[in-house]
């Protein structure tokens, strides 16, 4: 795996000056490369696509050339009309023509246009910041919302199929480790109760589907706080990165996950349980700022079913990692023994919090 050779296969004006690795994401392996002319510079993100968690790195590409170009139309047809600049990586094509670059070993790599002057963050920061996140998740939305998803391959196939990973747990707790972990855990065996009293709504986004109400749309599949670029001058958000995960889902998906992340100061690896509940001060910024893009397109079933998506998200991470726990850390990487269990606990406390402020939360939704 050589970047430096690699960067030199896509056309980016200029000789390469140097290759940065940008240790930043669980997935890919990122690099900022910087090329020279003798008039400019030019710099673009390089990655090498994991195929561990991406099995078709080509279909990945496919996806995110299909979603850049269209949204890219729509942006520049827009930006005549628009108050502030949005921005959206671009595909950098290869010098032979094709989206991605495969070497010698058998690795994907690819190359994206960076983001002008814009920074992500792992945490939200303050109200406002909750208020652009929620903006820029509605504007990426209302973009592609009249794309045809049946013209995006399913990358991830079961991604945010609760019921799915219901069975994927059923299967699991019935094994030998999994039963002496829950034998030598007080903590797992309360979640393991607390899934099973929620047993019931793990398929109620699913089943809104199959009665019609829910209809999958394009879907980014990853709007995590870190992923929404602010702009450093004006302090408004300006992009949203991360396009592997784009595919056909549902539009609920992305909102409940963007909740999770901005909603939940305490974060993902709290130790202190007492720190993770639903801000909803956070909540309410979010929810302004997403639905002054959203309501162009949002439907009346598609609202009725946002504040179940927030519940739902939340349960449903902590039960990929309860499960991964029971299994042995076979999926998520985790640096000390019960880290998995603890992110569950952490996910599920935040499900809690989400259940006792439902009727702030709806109230929210609904404008009130």
């Amino acid at each position: 795996m050589n970047p430096e050779a690699t960067a030199s296969h896509f056309n980016a004006p200029g000789q390469v000056v140097t290759v940065l690795n940008i240790d930043t994401g669980n997935v890919n392996d990122t690099y900022r490369v910087i090329k020279r002319t003798t008039y400019s510079e030019n710099q673009f993100i390089l990655q090498r696509i994991s195929q561990a968690v991406f099995p078709r790195p080509d279909l990945v590409m496919s996806n995110v050339k299909a979603i850049t170009d269209y949204a890219h139309d729509k942006l520049e047809a827009q930006s005549g009309n628009s108050k502030r600049i949005w921005q959206l990586p671009r595909v950098i094509q290869t010098r032979d023509g094709s989206d991605y670059h495969l070497d010698a070993d058998g690795n994907y790599w690819r190359a994206l246009s960076m983001i002008a002057s814009a920074t992500s963050h792992e945490k939200v920061l303050n109200p406002e910041h909750a208020h652009e996140a929620g903006y820029v998740l509605g504007h990426f939305q209302s973009i592609i919302a009249d794309f045809p998803a049946d013209q995006l391959e399913d990358t991830l196939p079961g991604f945010h199929i609760t019921p799915q990973y219901l069975k994927q747990f059923d299967k699991v707790i019935e094994k030998d480790g999994a039963q002496q972990r829950l034998a030598a855990s007080s903590e797992a065996r309360r979640i393991a109760e607390f899934v099973e009293d929620r047993r019931m709504f793990a398929s109620k986004l699913e089943d809104a589907v199959e009665r019609g109400e829910l209809h999958h749309r394009p879907i980014h599949g990853d709007p995590k706080i870190s992923n929404i670029m602010i702009d450093d001058i004006t302090g408004r958000g300006t992009a949203i990165v991360d396009l592997d995960t784009v595919k056909p889902g549902l539009i609920q998906y992305d909102f409940g996950d963007c909740v999770r992340s901005v909603c939940n100061p305490a974060g993902e690896e709290a130790r202190d349980l007492n720190e993770v509940f639903v801000d909803t001060d956070l909540f309410q910024a979010l929810v302004k700022g997403y639905l002054k893009q959203a309501d162009k397109f949002l439907t009346d079933a598609d609202r009725k079913y946002l504040y179940h998506s927030i519940r739902l998200i939340a349960f449903e991470l902590g039960l990929r990692f309860f499960t991964d726990y029971l299994a042995g850390d076979v999926y998520f990487k985790t640096s000390y023994g019960s880290q998995n269990l603890n992110r569950a606990r952490v996910q599920m406390k935040l499900c809690e919090s989400i259940e006792v402020r439902e009727l702030i939360l709806r109230r929210v939704l609904d404008g009130e």
